[in-house]
C-alpha cells in the first residue's frame, strides 16, 4: 500500500469525467488499498479516484463507521434537502455551504464486481453526492451557496 498525492483544484484532471470500471482485478485492488491509506493519512471523509490522478469511477468513504468502497456508484434515489458546510481534500483550507439531498440511495459494486445498494442520510448523503460529483469533474465550489471563513466554523 502507498500514500498517493492528492491533486489540488488547479489540476485539470479534477475537471474530467471518470470512466466506469470494467476490470475487477489486482490493479483495482491496489488502487483501492492506496486510496484507503491516503484517506486515512489525510484524515478525510471521502476520496474519489480522480483526486489521486486516476480517472475511474472509484470512491472510498468513511463517515466514522469504517471505510467503504464504492465502484461505479450512482445515485438512484434522493429526498429532502440539507445545507451544510463542506470542504475538500483537493481544496485545503476552504469551506462552503452546499445544498444536498438529506437522504440518498446509491447503487455500486464492491471490489469484486458484486452489485449492492446503500442508503445514506445526513453526512453520508453529503459524502455520496460530493464524491460522485468528483467522478463527473464537479467540485463542491461549483455548487457552493456561500463560502465560509475558517473563524466562522464551529470548533
Amino acid at each position: 500500500m502507498a500514500i498517493r498525492k492528492i491533486l489540488l483544484e488547479t489540476d485539470e484532471t479534477l475537471r474530467k469525467k471518470s470512466r466506469s470500471v470494467t476490470d475487477f482485478n489486482q490493479r483495482l485492488w491496489d488502487i483501492l488499498d492506496d486510496m484507503s491509506d491516503t484517506l486515512t493519512e489525510a484524515n478525510g471523509t471521502g476520496l474519489a479516484a480522480p483526486q489521486v490522478g486516476i480517472l475511474r469511477r472509484v470512491v472510498v468513504i468513511d463517515v466514522g463507521e469504517g471505510q467503504v468502497e464504492y465502484i461505479n456508484p450512482e445515485i438512484i434515489e434522493s429526498e429532502g434537502e440539507q445545507k451544510e458546510v463542506e470542504g475538500c481534500l483537493s481544496i485545503p483550507g476552504q469551506w462552503g455551504i452546499v445544498a444536498r439531498p438529506q437522504k440518498v440511495r446509491v447503487k455500486a459494486q464492491d471490489r469484486y464486481g458484486k452489485p449492492f445498494t446503500a442508503e445514506g442520510e445526513d453526512l453520508l448523503a453529503i459524502a455520496f453526492c460530493h464524491e460522485i460529483d468528483h467522478l463527473d469533474g464537479i467540485l463542491y465550489t461549483d455548487k457552493v451557496i456561500e463560502m465560509v471563513q475558517p473563524e466562522e466554523l464551529e470548533r
